[in-house]
């Protein structure tokens, strides 16, 4: 099930940068749930459900304009994949091009993302998904 998950899971990367967060949505439960830590968020916060997704992506609105995020690294443990994740975007008062790398956690359940944990470091996120480096 693991190496399924990791597919699931770039398959719902790829719908991301192909055709938008409603794309990626199919990948997605509707029960979803993910938290920001206030390391890699000025206002971390808990996003719920499908409107949570389109939300978490709204936030980014404000300060960034083409945002995108690319999956680099994938590893599964059990149930879960960690996904070494680069966000790129362009300050939208700058036009500075930014990048900001994160290590996020997503849990499945019957063949959807159900869970969403952010990391802004490698080893808490191992961690989390019971892994060592």
């Amino acid at each position: 099930m693991s190496e399924e998950n990791v597919e699931i899971v770039r398959r719902a990367y790829a719908a991301l940068a192909e055709d938008g967060v409603e794309a990626m949505l199919a990948f997605t439960d509707p029960q979803f749930e993910m938290t920001t830590p206030p390391s890699l968020a000025s206002e971390p916060d808990i996003y719920r459900g499908h409107d949570g997704v389109r939300r978490w992506f709204d936030s980014f609105n404000d300060a960034l304009e083409g945002v995108y995020l690319e999956g680099q690294e994938f590893t599964a443990s059990a149930d879960q994949v960690l996904v070494v994740t680069l966000l790129r975007g362009t300050g939208r008062s700058t036009g500075i091009e930014v990048e900001q790398q994160a290590f996020l956690l997503w849990t499945l359940r019957d063949g959807l993302v159900v869970r969403g944990d952010v990391f802004a470091e490698r080893g808490p996120a191992l961690e989390a998904a019971g892994l060592s480096e």
